[in-house]
């Protein structure tokens, strides 16, 4: 018997959470390369997997704090002070698997600290978190290319609790050097909060989404291919290209990704779009795929509740599920590079979601991070006198 859907929950959004962690176990386990070139799986879902997962991290914001409404004075003071609390743990929990010999470039202590940054937004209506949005795709990057050069080099290594040690490096890569900057993927939580304050589950608002999604993608995407192809910007690119990844050909390694950022030695890096670089164009394609995604997800939710909250019960536990496949990738144990493990991992992902969902349980992570929360909450809300 499918387990009926729990009121507020929307089962779009948990099948987009499903999609975006299978998305990024595919990049994380198959070659993102081959003797062709580009894989598929790299192609589909190198940059735009981590990107949506920021995205529903801002919706996840959005629907703590108001849903349409955003709250205000006190009610929105108690719910903030939880939901440091959750980002902090969200944090920690990221060093703490980080600590193992994944190969992977963790991204939950920066999504820590994406949640920390959004909240003082929290108190934002649709309109201003989209023009903001809007803004900071622009904005950010450009201010990111005038301090980096300024700041310690990036480790290129996951933020462990020995990372502490050392505050200001450790701060400047989880916000402006490392795979996952926050400061300018504040844009994604901006994104995502706006969507919990429109309403989602209207079809129309969905259909709506997906159509936006679609455009901003294809137009990004179409801009940034033709300012590349301007005289003397592709040599450019090559006079200036530094970093990890220099010793393959700049168009092969703009077509994989970069490390989270782009060189600073030219303005013109911020007219690439290739993945993981947070430039203007790279922010606004993945955007926009998110928005296409989350949209047609929402619709598929409306039309098979049941039965998506079963099949993609993995996208209400990410945060177990996530985990759990970094820790599994350590060196020596299930750490295979090829389609059967990824569809092995896939298959005990989406059993292990799907038997929580019909059991009606939470992730053992997200109801621990979820109690953490609700006490910090109550513990800070003010109790009318008697």
């Amino acid at each position: 018997m499918l387990p009926v859907v729990r009121p507020g929950r929307v089962v779009g959004l948990d099948v987009a959470r499903a999609l975006a962690l299978l998305g990024m176990m595919a990049t994380h386990i198959l070659p993102g390369i081959d003797s062709d070139g580009l894989t598929f799986s790299q192609d589909v879902a190198g940059g735009r997997a981590s990107a949506l997962f920021a995205v529903l991290a801002g919706v996840s914001l959005g629907l703590m704090s108001g849903r349409t409404l955003p709250q205000r004075g006190r009610a929105r003071a108690s719910t903030s002070a939880g939901l440091v609390a959750r980002a902090l743990l969200i944090a920690l929990i990221g060093m703490l698997i980080s600590e193992v010999d994944s190969g992977i470039a963790v991204i939950l202590t920066y999504y820590g600290v994406l949640f920390l940054l959004a909240i003082p937004f929290l108190g934002l209506g649709a309109r201003a978190l989209i023009v903001l949005a809007a803004v900071w795709v622009v904005a950010a990057p450009a201010l990111s290319h005038l301090v980096r050069p300024h700041l310690p080099p990036p480790t290129y290594a996951n933020p462990t609790l020995a990372s502490l040690a050392e505050p200001w490096p450790l701060l400047t890569e989880l916000t402006f050097t490392g795979y996952y900057p926050a400061f300018p993927w504040l844009a994604y939580a901006f994104v995502g909060i706006a969507l919990a304050r429109v309403d989602l589950v209207r079809w129309r608002t969905a259909v709506g989404v997906a159509a936006v999604g679609l455009g901003v993608a294809l137009f990004s995407w179409a801009v940034s291919a033709y300012l590349l192809t301007l005289p003397g910007v592709w040599r450019t690119l090559g006079e200036t290209f530094t970093g990890p990844g220099r010793q393959d050909t700049l168009a092969l390694t703009l077509e994989r990704g970069l490390y989270g950022t782009t060189p600073s030695g030219s303005w013109w890096w911020l007219a690439v779009q290739a993945p993981h670089t947070a430039t203007p164009f790279d922010l606004a394609h993945t955007i926009g795929t998110a928005l296409l995604v989350i949209g047609l997800c929402v619709l598929a939710g409306r039309a098979f509740p049941r039965t998506l909250t079963v099949l993609f019960g993995a996208g209400a536990m990410t945060l177990t599920l996530y985990s759990a496949h970094v820790v599994s990738r350590n060196d020596g144990w299930w750490d295979g590079e090829d389609l059967s493990t990824y569809l092995g991992q896939v298959l005990v992902v989406l059993a292990i979601g799907a038997l929580y969902a019909l059991a009606r349980r939470r992730g053992p992570l997200e109801a621990a991070v979820a109690s953490a929360q609700r006490t910090v909450t109550r513990a800070t809300a003010v109790r009318p006198r008697r």
